[in-house]
């Protein structure tokens, strides 16, 4: 039987029941090699030769796969339809013919299919070719570039910002937009502005809103009304003016669909629609993939197979109706800069089959899979007709002019389907409002209740209200806006945009508050000290320049190697020069460029850089492991700091009081965040009383009473079986302690609320003890408490579990643990997605105990 292999065992799987008995088709868990995490792995001095290593994971899969080939001599290699499908197979096949699992005569196949489907399965494997050596390139580049950025720009950025975690290609051009979102931001002053709406009411007793447009005989700019008093005169300009309809246009216009998904616009119509994350997204649109539901989901093509479109018109014509099908199917052009390596676009393998029919499917892959289906009905479905009405209002004398604006759908078209979402930052208009029927020359006489009578003197004719306005910042990115704005300079590619966002989140450069990107202070360092001494390699143009010349590569028409040594050049200069600098230096240069956002002027006129706390010391960006901070040049006798984002200033460390002994208490900042010390070190107090301050305590609420109450800990909750209860902070949280004289350990209970540290009374901890000695549960030596028992994995066999770890839940399949994402609970977790988190847990390389065996292997060797 000819050997098949795919990524993933879930793809295996779809693809073996197309297949049949006759194929073995296994999974290679995604990339078997890759570059050692050690200096040398990419070698300049020699032509840029790699060295490859096969993670300590993919062994076994790569021994599966040569052994599969001891009973038929036949490998079909049918990884994704991409240059990292492209690079994976290369990979397995240079491993496999390492190992000499590929003999000479060895016949090696490469098939692609942009759907798992049979119809499509079936088809590549009567077209099968070689490996296309110009993707396999254009890999090779990508991934050594990024070598030779990370392990070069990454140690300067150790040794000369404490605190900084690693620096990437593409990743730190994108963290530099978010920071300089976020600087924009900060130096933003908003404008006032005012504008003016009436409630008219025609004289069939209708109502409807107009603005003014004309003011003074001459049109209204944005901020003419700049103050409130000039808003109030434009009102009483109105009320004291008859007004009358100067003109009615009615005029006819259309809306066309959006084009099809691709990887980006559907990471941005998911976040919106249903505030998924990149990562989400591709994770949901991947086991849709492999299902066989969808094509492929990393693309940046908007095309469709004729095929498919055809079963979209006709499908169309079935659900909605004939006057739905347009006479001719739309097409739609690829805007790709790397045409070369388009796909077609991500559509419904069955354009029949809608979500409401896949029942089984878990929730987030139902709302994705309706949302991919609805926009490629959408996109071949006839426009929207709509009927677009103007009507102008203004007084005899000309001095006033308003305007009301709004539409009718006449034919809803697409719009039966699907409407795309907006980002929030475009502002919607008036123009979607139904006005009702008026007249050129219908009045709007203004308000004289003295001349009306009975219903005319209880409603009037017209309500003028003014409105106060400012301007607003920007706003921040979220993840659908930056991969929005990252496709719009050319930076990245579709199957780089999830994993570029989430790597910046990890390396805790920017967090994520209610959908919004903002970046934390060592994100801000990084990002000034690159644009300062690597401006070039942050630059968006020189990153956009780069990526055109990798899809030269993959087309054929630049040499790799080339591209590398023409990069390498000056990049390695730029290394050497900035290694020589000191820290200070680096300091200096970085309080000069950040100096607008770090010391704004302050109200009372004073020099923003002299210290408020002491009021001689100056103030001087320092930077720690937690990164960069504000503190002042008479640090220790001035403990003053202050963070670099902005903000209210605070008083940082600083001392509370003295206890009852005359000892100094005093607030401090520590490596693992705020303390409260007892007294200085001295000869005799080489180590003075410290306690951390717990969750939910922060500096700023900081009083000398709470600072003695930590400091008084442990507490004695009271004696039981002849030993004191004693209540805590340790490091997993809040806990009580207890200890009988003929126990070898003390016993530990958690807490759930830091309060109860000085509340818990002594029913509350005995019972707490009393059960947790009854049900030691998990501790060291013990097994992990299983919260969900999955069954047997579906491919190789082995009980599948979700269990309560230290430090949250987690999936255990024989020795692959893998972490249970935030947004999903133990409870909702199916087969489907812990054979999916097995797998990605699997595929990835390294990890501390991986990386401890690795080296306990090579000292044996």
């Amino acid at each position: 039987m000819p050997v098949v292999v795919v990524e993933s065992p879930a793809k295996a799987k779809t693809i073996n029941k197309y297949l049949g008995s006759d194929y073995t088709v296994l999974a290679s868990y995604g990339h078997v090699r890759d570059l050692p995490p050690k200096d040398g792995s990419v070698n300049p001095d020699d032509d840029f030769a790699m060295t490859w290593e096969i993670g300590n994971d993919s062994r076994k899969h790569v021994k599966a796969i040569a052994d599969a080939l001891k009973d038929d001599n036949n490998l079909i290699l049918a990884t994704d339809p991409d240059r990292e499908g492209e690079a994976i197979s290369w990979h397995l096949e240079e491993a496999l013919r390492k190992r000499k699992a590929i003999k000479k005569n060895t016949p090696v196949s490469r098939v692609v299919f942009n759907a798992i489907t049979k119809s499509a399965v079936t088809e590549a494997m009567q077209n099968p070719r070689d490996v296309d050596g110009d993707l396999v390139e254009a890999y090779l580049a990508r991934r050594a570039l990024d070598y030779l950025v990370g392990f070069n720009l990454s140690p300067v950025l150790w040794r000369k910002l404490p605190g900084a975690r690693s620096a990437g290609r593409v990743q730190s051009v994108c963290l530099r937009l978010i920071v300089e979102r976020e600087m924009e931001i900060e130096a933003f002053n908003a404008r006032e502005y005012w504008s003016v709406k009436a409630e008219l009411t025609t004289p069939r007793g209708q109502s409807f809103e107009a603005r003014l447009v004309n003011y003074a005989g001459k049109k209204l700019d944005r901020y003419d009304l700049a103050n409130e008093e000039a808003a109030r005169l434009a009102v009483s300009a109105i009320d004291k003016r008859d007004l009358t309809v100067t003109s009615v246009e009615a005029k006819p216009a259309s809306r066309n669909p959006s084009a099809p998904f691709m990887t980006s616009t559907l990471q941005q119509e998911a976040s919106r629609k249903f505030g998924f994350g990149a990562r989400q997204t591709m994770s949901t649109a991947q086991r849709l993939y492999e299902a066989g539901y969808i094509t492929y989901m990393r693309t940046d093509g908007i095309d469709m197979a004729p095929e498919a479109v055809d079963a979209a018109r006709e499908e169309i014509k079935t659900r909605y109706g004939a006057e739905y099908v347009p006479g001719k199917p739309r097409v739609y052009k690829n805007k790709a800069k790397n045409a070369q390596e388009a796909h077609e676009c991500i559509r419904p393998t069955d354009m029949s089959l809608d979500a409401g029919q896949l029942s089984r499917l878990e929730a987030d892959q139902r709302k994705l899979y309706d949302l991919i289906w609805k926009r490629t009905l959408a996109c071949q479905m006839e426009g929207a007709r709509l009927e677009r009405t103007t009507v102008e209002i203004g007084s005899q004398d000309g001095q006033v002019g308003l305007r009301a604006t709004g539409q009718v759908v006449l034919f809803d078209g697409f719009l039966k389907v699907y409407e795309e979402g907006r980002d929030d930052d475009v502002i919607e208009d008036d123009d979607d409002k139904r006005l009702p029927q008026m007249t050129q020359g219908d009045e709007f006489p203004k308000n004289d209740v003295s001349s009306a009578s009975g219903k005319e003197a209880k409603r009037p004719r017209r309500v003028v209200t003014p409105e106060q306005h400012f301007t607003q910042p920007p706003p921040r990115y979220t993840e659908a806006t930056l991969v929005k704005k990252m496709e719009e300079l050319g930076i990245g590619r579709p199957s780089t945009y999830a994993s570029i966002v989430t790597t910046i989140q990890d390396r805790e450069y920017v967090r994520k508050d209610k959908g919004r990107l903002i970046p934390e202070d060592k994100g801000r360092i990084v990002t000034i000290f690159l644009l300062n001494f690597f401006r070039q390699y942050v630059g968006y143009e020189f990153t956009a320049e780069l990526e055109e010349d990798l899809d030269k590569v993959s087309a054929g028409g630049v040499d790799y190697k080339k591209l590398l040594a023409r990069f390498w050049k000056d990049f390695s200069a730029a290394i050497a020069e900035t290694s020589e600098l000191r820290i200070s230096e680096v300091l200096d240069k970085l309080d000069e460029a950040l100096a607008p956002q770090l010391y704004p002027p302050r109200e009372d006129g004073s020099d923003p850089r002299k210290c408020p706390l002491c009021g001689s010391g100056d103030l001087h960006l320092k930077t720690s492991r937690s990164g960069g901070f504000i503190g002042c040049s008479n640090y220790p006798e001035c403990r003053y700091t202050r963070p670099i984002g902005g903000g209210e200033e605070t008083q940082g460390d600083r001392i509370l009081g003295e206890d009852e002994d005359g000892n100094e208490i005093s607030l401090r900042s520590g490596r693992f965040g705020p303390y409260v010390q007892r007294g200085e070190a001295t000869e005799d107090n080489k180590k003075p009383d410290r306690a951390s301050l717990p969750k939910g305590w922060t500096p700023d609420e900081m009083t000398l009473e709470k600072a003695l109450t930590l400091l008084s800990l442990p507490r004695i909750v009271g004696d039981h079986e002849g030993a004191p209860i004693k209540a805590n902070f340790g490091r997993f949280g809040p806990y009580v302690m207890h200890q009988m004289p003929d126990e070898a350990k003390p016993v530990y209970a958690n807490l759930k609320d830091p309060q109860e540290v000085f509340e818990i009374g002594m029913n509350r901890a005995v019972e707490l003890i009393t059960e947790k000695r009854l049900n030691p549960g998990r501790g060291r030596g013990q097994a992990a408490k299983a919260l969900k028992e999955l069954g047997e994995h579906p491919d190789e066999g082995g009980p599948v579990n979700v269990m309560d770890g230290r430090y949250g839940p987690y999936v255990k399949w024989g020795k692959v643990n893998a972490t249970l994402p935030k947004d999903i609970k133990p409870e909702e977790v199916t087969m489907e997605k812990a054979v999916e988190l097995i797998a990605e847990k699997a595929a990835k390389k390294g990890g501390g105990r991986k990386k401890t065996t690795k080296k306990t292997a090579k000292k044996k060797a």
